[in-house]
């Protein structure tokens, strides 16, 4: 009995797992699109270090 209760909750634990893998994505990120760069390149000879 308790060996069979193991196994179940082995196998609901893989399934469960492969299913929020291969299941539809539930991101709830806004859709805005690429931004544009709005700040300054790196530059190493105006470092301040």
């Amino acid at each position: 009995m308790a060996i069979s209760k193991i196994i179940a909750n082995i196998t609901q634990y893989i399934s469960e797992a492969a299913m929020r893998i291969f299941g539809p994505t539930d991101d709830a990120y806004p859709v805005i699109g690429i931004q544009p760069f709005t700040g300054e390149p790196y530059d190493k000879r105006k470092d301040d270090n």
